[in-house]
């Protein structure tokens, strides 16, 4: 099932159109993903380029070293994500200390590649773990991707092999349920059978496109400023989206 009503203000190319993607860990929200780039969207991917960032030599993962302890690098230079999360995701203030690193690095990177399809009629769809109390700026709707709580933390367990204390903790770190969907322009029901996933994509894809495509650029110093403050684990952050534990690694682990 598909739910949810219109949208406003595009973001910035006079053709493209932008949509965020978001839902909690464990949602499928990659799957959503990769289904809407077999339909031709751009995805712009804030788990990806959270690993890209934080590659070997990267500054960013000097940054977390820091911050963390250089025990959250492994001897061949690259981050020990175990590590890193078993750390940063032990409480709100180390969540809120992931972010405030991460997610400034993140938001620029995210906004140039959106800005990179301008003057196209691209579809471009964000890619983000969570939005905390508003729709990401310069995006024309946000989609919700959603899942029991239960659902997706059996699947962190069975699927992903993740440790059930860990998974409740990245849960718990977490907008609720109810918020998420509050914010919701459209939501993706993946409560069943995977199967039923690509009908639901199609008719999203077809919603999409009568969206409206006149927004006001937002570029990278944009970005960058917008996301001053971070993006607090008690959703604080300055944009309205944070980036800690999504439906992929999350910002970092």
């Amino acid at each position: 099932m598909i739910s949810g009503s219109g949208a406003g203000g595009g973001y910035g190319g006079a053709l493209m159109i932008v949509v965020a993607l978001t839902g909690g860990i464990g949602s499928g929200k990659s799957t959503v993903s990769r289904l809407l780039a077999e339909r031709g969207a751009v995805i712009v991917d804030a788990d990806a380029i959270v690993h890209q960032l934080q590659a070997p030599g990267q500054p960013l993962l000097e940054m977390l070293a820091e911050r963390f302890g250089a025990d959250i690098v492994l001897a061949d230079g690259s981050l020990d994500r175990a590590r890193l999360a078993a750390v940063a995701f032990a409480d709100r203030d180390t969540t809120k200390a992931l972010n405030d690193i991460v997610h400034p690095a993140v938001r620029a990177e995210m906004a140039a590649r959106v800005l990179a399809n301008a003057g196209t009629d691209n579809v471009v769809v964000m890619d983000i773990p969570l939005v905390t109390d508003r729709r990401p700026p310069g995006a024309s709707a946000l989609v919700v991707v959603d899942t029991p709580i239960e659902m997706a933390l059996e699947r962190l367990v069975v699927r992903r092999g993740m440790d059930a204390s860990d998974a409740r903790a990245r849960l718990s770190q977490q907008i609720s349920r109810d918020e998420r969907l509050a914010l919701a322009d459209r939501v993706i029901d993946n409560a069943g059978a995977l199967a039923a996933l690509p009908g639901q994509v199609d008719e999203l894809w077809t919603w999409i496109q009568t969206l409206p495509a006149d927004g006001v650029p937002l570029d990278g110093a944009a970005a960058d400023g917008a996301a001053a403050d971070g993006a607090a684990a008690d959703g604080a952050a300055a944009d309205g989206v944070r980036l800690d534990g999504g439906d992929g690694d999350g910002t970092s682990a």
